[in-house]
C-alpha cells in the first residue's frame, strides 16, 4: 500500500511568488514535496496528520538561494582539517567533484536554514585555472545524494591573481594572465577534439574508451552546464568572455568586481553575473574597485544579477542583508529579492525546480516577519521539500 500524501497549507500570508505575482493575502497548498496550489483562498479539509501554518502578517517567499559558496567544502571551525576547497598541486582539474568533499555536518548548513536559505551552489575554489565541478544542492539533510538538485552544475575556471600567485610559489605555470588563458584554451581545444572523436566512434559503431580527464567537458561543450568563471578585473572579465565566445560556451561571471566599469560589454555578451562577496576586506589588488553599486548598474543594463556570499569569505546566513545593501545602492527592492531567489535559480540552471512559488515546483518556502533584506527581520519558518525544517522561537 502506498503512503498517503501529506498536505501542508500556508494561509493568509503576503505571498511574493517571484514570478511577477504578489498576493497581499494568499494561500499555498503543498502536497508531499511539491507546490500544489497558489491562490488567494484555498478552502480544503485537512486530515489529522496534515499541517497548517497561519502566516498572517508574514512574508511568504521562495527559499533563498546562494549561487556561489563553499559551504561544507571549506568547513567552519575545522581549520586545515576541514579545508578541501582547492587542489593546489594541479592547475587543470575538471574531473574533481565537489560532492566528494562536502561535509553536510558543517554547522553553516544550519545557519543557512535559519536564514531561510534552502539551496546553494557549492564547489571548489579559485586557485586553479580549472578547479572542478560545482553542485547545486538543498541545505537540509545528511546524505548528499538525497540533497543534490544538479550535479555537475558547472565547471569552475579562474583568472587573475589566484592561479598566478599559487603556482608562482611552486615555480609552475601559470605565472601570467596570458598563460592562464593559453592553458584554458589548450584544455578546451583538447576537449573539443575528444568530443569529436567520441561522436565519430559512436556514429560508425566503433568502441570508444572514455577519458576520465576530458569527459567532464562534454556537458560544457554541449551547453548543458556553464563555465563558472572567477573574474574580478575588467581584463579578466573580457578574457573570460573572449574565450567563452571562441568555444561557443555558456558562462557565468562570478565576483565580477569591476563589472560596473564595462556594463555595456557584459550586457552585449549575454552572460549572467553572480556578484559578491560584499562586506569582505578588499585586500586583493584585483578587487580594489569592488562596489555595491555594481548590481544596480548591471541590472539596469539588462544583465541578470545574483548576489552570493562566497561563504566562508562572508557568512552565508547574511546573504539577505548583502542583497539589501545592493538594493540600497541602486539595485532596488524587487530586483534585490530576485537576486537571491529566481535569478540565481535561472542562472544555476534549476529554474524549473526552485526560485519561485509556482505550481509543480519544489516546496522550498521561507516565511519571514518582514522583508528579509532588513536587519530586524526574523525567519519564522523554513520549509524544504515540503518539510518544516526550522521554526523561530523567542529564546533564540
Amino acid at each position: 500500500m502506498e503512503n498517503a500524501s501529506i498536505m501542508l497549507l500556508i494561509k493568509n500570508g503576503k505571498v511574493l511568488t517571484m514570478a511577477d505575482k504578489i498576493l497581499e493575502q494568499g494561500d499555498i497548498l503543498i502536497i508531499d514535496d511539491k507546490i500544489a496550489a497558489v491562490e488567494e483562498n484555498i478552502d480544503i479539509t485537512l486530515n489529522e496528520e496534515d499541517l497548517l501554518i497561519d502566516a498572517k502578517g508574514l512574508w511568504v517567499m521562495p527559499g533563498i538561494i546562494d549561487a556561489h559558496c563553499h559551504i561544507g567544502i571549506s568547513e567552519e571551525k575545522k581549520g586545515k582539517e576541514g579545508e578541501d576547497c582547492n587542489e593546489t598541486t594541479s592547475a587543470i582539474a575538471p574531473y574533481l567533484r565537489a560532492i566528494d568533499a562536502i561535509n553536510t555536518m558543517d554547522p553553516a548548513f544550519h545557519n543557512a536554514i535559519q536564514a531561510g536559505i534552502t539551496s546553494v551552489m557549492v564547489g571548489p575554489g579559485s586557485v586553479s585555472v580549472v578547479g572542478g565541478q560545482f553542485t547545486f544542492m538543498k541545505t537540509h539533510g545528511r546524505v548528499i545524494e538525497n540533497m543534490i538538485v544538479l550535479a555537475p552544475a558547472a565547471i569552475k575556471v579562474s583568472f587573475g591573481e589566484n592561479p598566478k600567485t599559487t603556482f608562482q610559489e611552486m615555480n609552475l605555470p601559470p605565472t601570467s594572465r596570458m598563460t592562464i588563458a593559453a592553458m584554458l584554451r589548450e584544455e578546451l581545444y583538447m576537449a573539443q577534439q575528444y568530443k569529436k572523436k567520441k561522436e565519430h566512434a559512436y556514429e560508425i559503431g566503433e568502441e570508444f574508451e572514455e577519458d576520465f580527464r576530458l569527459e567532464p567537458w562534454v556537458p560544457v561543450l554541449d551547453k548543458k552546464i556553464p563555465l563558472k568563471a572567477h573574474v574580478h578585473r575588467i581584463d579578466d572579465i573580457l578574457t573570460a568572455i573572449r574565450i567563452a565566445k571562441e568555444f561557443d560556451l555558456n558562462m557565468t561571471l562570478d565576483h565580477c568586481s569591476e563589472g560596473h566599469i564595462i556594463a555595456d560589454e557584459i550586457s552585449d555578451s549575454g552572460f549572467c553575473t553572480i556578484l559578491g562577496p560584499y562586506l569582505a576586506c578588499r585586500n586583493k589588488l584585483e578587487a580594489q574597485n569592488a562596489d555595491l553599486k555594481s548590481a544596480g548598474v548591471l541590472s539596469r543594463k539588462g544583465v541578470k544579477v545574483a548576489i552570493m556570499t562566497d561563504h566562508p569569505v562572508t557568512l552565508i546566513q547574511y546573504l539577505p542583508i548583502y542583497a539589501g545593501l545592493a538594493a540600497k545602492k541602486g539595485l532596488g527592492i524587487e530586483e534585490g529579492l530576485k537576486a537571491i531567489t529566481i535569478n540565481p535559480a535561472i542562472i544555476c540552471g534549476v529554474g524549473d525546480r526552485v526560485g519561485s512559488i509556482e505550481v509543480g515546483k519544489d516546496a522550498d518556502i521561507a516565511i519571514f516577519t518582514g522583508n528579509p533584506m532588513e536587519v530586524f527581520t526574523h525567519t519564522a519558518y523554513t520549509i524544504i521539500n515540503g518539510e518544516i525544517v526550522y521554526k523561530y522561537t523567542d529564546d533564540e
